[in-house]
């Protein structure tokens, strides 16, 4: 429906966002691994590394023996379905990313999007506790980065490209843009009909960036800035 291309919001703590972009680049790494796998491969990639409810809840063991149940819930938001699946997260990333680690610093900014992953992840075992598919894509820890923008930063100007008749680019406010898109994950949520999106992944990490970036940001950063 819509994807931001940038945003007025420049930053101002960090001379770099290394971190940030170290996350793209390995995140796009991974799939580039994962590409060039056969088919048979490439699926069983996504159930070694994937975060599968009932492996994760010790109900089935684990594929890769030498991974803790655990480490799933991180390793699963390196891996994508496809290009556009990846090229998505990484536009969202590339666009919001920046901003939070300036807000963080980046130790934190590292931590805080992990901890989004495995929050995110969380979120979608809780109402699926008896799921056997891989849960894969950085789209939850992503969605955490957007909950501490529109916290931080709810007036910044976000230029998205937005198809109402045509695409047109349109700038508008975070807050409208980011407002709107968690509000279409809880839609989604009441009007899916077995779709295999973990929409619930998307609302957990939102709301696990918006708790978490409160207490991790930089004491001198105000909230509901950006103007």
């Amino acid at each position: 429906m819509f994807l931001p291309l940038h945003d007025a919001n420049p930053i101002r703590h960090v001379q770099f966002p290394f971190v940030n972009y170290g996350l793209i680049g390995v995140t796009i790494l991974a799939f580039l691994v994962q590409s060039a796998l056969p088919p048979a491969a490439f699926e069983q990639a996504t159930i070694n590394f994937g975060m599968i409810p009932i492996v994760v809840r010790d109900l089935y063991p684990q594929p890769v023996p030498w991974l803790p149940d655990w480490a799933n819930l991180v390793t699963y938001a390196f891996l994508h379905t496809d290009w556009l699946h990846l090229l998505t997260n990484m536009l969202f990333l590339w666009v919001f990313g920046d901003n939070i680690e300036d807000a963080l610093g980046h130790v934190k900014y590292l931590f805080f999007y992990l901890a989004c992953a495995v929050l995110a992840a969380l979120t979608h075992l809780l109402f699926n506790l008896d799921g056997n598919g891989p849960l894969i894509g950085a789209s939850g820890a992503v969605a955490g980065i957007m909950g501490a923008y529109v916290l931080l930063y709810p007036h910044a100007r976000v230029f998205l490209l937005a198809r109402i008749v045509w695409l047109i680019p349109l700038p508008v406010p975070a807050f409208w843009m980011l407002g709107f898109w968690i509000a279409s994950q809880f839609f989604y949520v009441l009007a899916s009909n077995g779709e295999d999106v973990a929409w619930w992944a998307h609302i957990g990490g939102f709301l696990a960036g918006m708790a978490l970036v409160a207490p991790l940001k930089r004491r001198d950063l105000p909230l509901f800035g950006g103007r």
